[in-house]
């Protein structure tokens, strides 16, 4: 093998080791909007069930690919208080069992037939072009991403046929026998490509080729698959700079669990160098890949049989490393929910800008109840409460549509992009609300200044059409996300009920007034007060009836 045949080999395999990471990427990513509504329902189980969460978690990695970006959205959950730290633990623990998937890729590319796996990145790029529905073109994409991996997969083994045949390289190879430099080499190399499933792809590819990583008397080559498990961990880490303190302290756990997993896996390797030919080595002698394929996947498996009782312990350890600071205090469900680092997984970021809108909602109702009940009690200082309501919709309103233009900017299916623009719709007529209770605090204000008054009765009358509007409100509500028929139905039966009210309030009013029952001074309060309330029934029809279309 002279100089330029090394030089072709090195080139195919980092092309196939490009096309692997391209495809992979383009596979998980078209995978995770095929599966946006499962992703979203599954992590909004995230209960208190520790095997609950280890599912959730492994169910989650395996079909984005990715234990690293399972764990920054755990971290992200965490951060505005969405999940638990035990929640987060058990999530942690089963993503990496799922991570473990993506390994056999590279086991069952040595089929025959699967080669002809490569045709579909042909077929998938045609269905992308011809194809004019989002969900046959995501279908088109994810299939060429399959083709892609395949196709890489391929390149690097046929450079890994050339290197193994190389007594230079192999000798290397095998010489590298100190099980602490292995250990640190994973560590390192999959810190700098943030994917210990893309390096597990890499060393099965080697081993598949007949290379013989260190001493195979030590089992060596499984201490460079230990090092990748906490090398994954530096994604995590990243992303929990300038987070809250429950965001550090899981980071901190998913770094326990890969490094005392490996300090036990190590030792019971150092006392038994002979496990792998033993186990693995002798039940698929013929298949080497496969056999570090599985020990990964073992690794992982026994860490979460061992440390999942545990839970717990990891949270206090992890509070005790990282104590409690006092941090800025953020009303409950505000800008909080928005965090950027969802915007890594499209869907889950669209869930989030779906609840941030639903609080929206549920402040502008606060405050248009504040605004009332401050109105019939003649409460001039309801208005102090209605500001800062106000000022915090607003705020939000702000976050919110920055955060839906940054999400707005990634690969997003025709499905999540209905719904930003619905959030964007509904978000307007939120504030049209928040607004309107304004208003009535001006009311009140006149009123007061001029000694103007309501019968019992006319404020019987008013407190009952506001009963209605929240009756419309929680049906608006039960529409955000969930798309229920029934809810929709029930909000344009109450906008009914509510126009009919004011049509006969308003009457009621001109009789009385022609009666001289009412002051004529009155008049115009409660005409405009009965057509605020009505108008802000109408602003939660058009938010209930914009995530119908969605």
């Amino acid at each position: 093998m002279d100089a330029m045949d090394y030089v072709l080999a090195v080139v195919a395999l980092l092309a196939g080791l490009g096309a692997f990471l391209f495809g992979f990427k383009v596979l998980s990513d078209n995978i995770e909007k095929l599966a946006t509504n499962e992703l979203r329902r599954w992590f909004d189980k995230t209960g208190k069930s520790r095997l609950a969460g280890v599912g959730i978690g492994a169910g989650v990695t395996a079909i984005i690919q990715s234990s690293s970006a399972t764990t920054v959205m755990v971290v992200g959950f965490v951060n505005v208080g969405l999940m638990s730290l035990f929640q987060a633990t058990t999530v942690i623990m089963g993503a990496n069992i799922g991570t473990t998937i993506t390994a056999y890729f590279s086991v069952i590319a040595d089929i025959p037939f699967i080669e002809f796996i490569t045709v579909f990145t042909c077929v998938g790029i045609f269905m992308d072009m011809l194809c004019k529905k989002d969900k046959p073109k995501t279908i088109g994409m994810m299939l060429a991403g399959l083709g892609l991996v395949f196709l890489g997969l391929e390149y690097m083994s046929m450079a890994m046929d050339e290197f193994a045949q190389q007594p230079i390289i192999t000798d290397f190879l095998r010489s590298v026998d100190n099980r602490l430099v292995l250990l640190l080499a994973g560590i390192v190399i999959t810190g700098i490509v943030q994917s210990s499933s893309a390096v597990t792809t890499l060393i099965v590819q080697m081993v598949g080729a007949g290379m013989v990583i260190g001493d195979p008397t030590n089992s060596g080559v499984l201490f460079l698959v230990l090092g990748t498990n906490i090398g994954t961990c530096v994604t995590a880490l990243l992303s929990s700079i300038g987070a809250k303190t429950n965001a550090k302290r899981a980071a901190l756990i998913h770094l326990m669990f890969n490094v005392f997993g490996t300090v036990i896996f190590s030792v019971f390797l150092l006392c038994w160098p002979g496990f792998m030919n033993a186990t693995l080595g002798k039940w698929f002698a013929d298949n080497a890949g496969l056999q570090i394929a599985l020990f990964h996947t073992f690794f992982n498996v026994v860490c979460t049989c061992i440390f999942l009782p545990f839970a717990q312990v990891f949270v206090k350890v992890s509070t005790k490393l990282i104590p409690g600071r006092k941090e800025k205090e953020v009303p409950a469900g505000d800008d909080t929910l928005l965090d950027d680092r969802f915007i890594k997984s499209p869907s889950i970021a669209v869930n989030q800008a779906n609840k941030a809108a639903a609080h929206m909602a549920e402040m502008a109702m606060e405050s248009l109840t504040a605004a009332f009940e401050g109105f019939a009690d003649g409460d001039e200082s309801v208005k102090e409460k209605v500001d800062e309501i106000n000022a915090r919709v607003s705020e939000l309103d702000k976050r919110l549509v920055e955060y839906l233009i940054k999400v707005s900017s990634t690969d997003l299916s025709y499905a999540d992009e209905k719904l930003i623009s619905a959030i964007h719709h509904a978000a307007g007529d939120i504030i049209r609300i928040s607004e309107l209770a304004d208003n009535i605090t001006k009311y009140t204000r006149n009123c007061r200044r001029d000694n103007i008054e309501f019968s019992p009765g006319v404020l019987k009358s008013l407190r009952a059409m506001l009963d209605k509007i929240k009756v419309l409100y929680e049906n608006t509500m039960k529409a955000f996300g969930e798309k229920d028929i029934t809810a929709i139905k029930a909000v344009d039966a109450a906008e009914d009920e509510i126009d009919a009210a004011r049509k006969e309030m308003v009457a009621d009013h001109i009789r009385r007034l022609n009666e001289g029952k009412c002051k004529p001074e009155s008049s115009g309060v409660f005409i405009n007060l009965v057509g605020n309330l009505e108008r802000a029934a109408d602003h939660f029809v058009y938010v209930a009836h914009a995530f119908d279309a969605a």
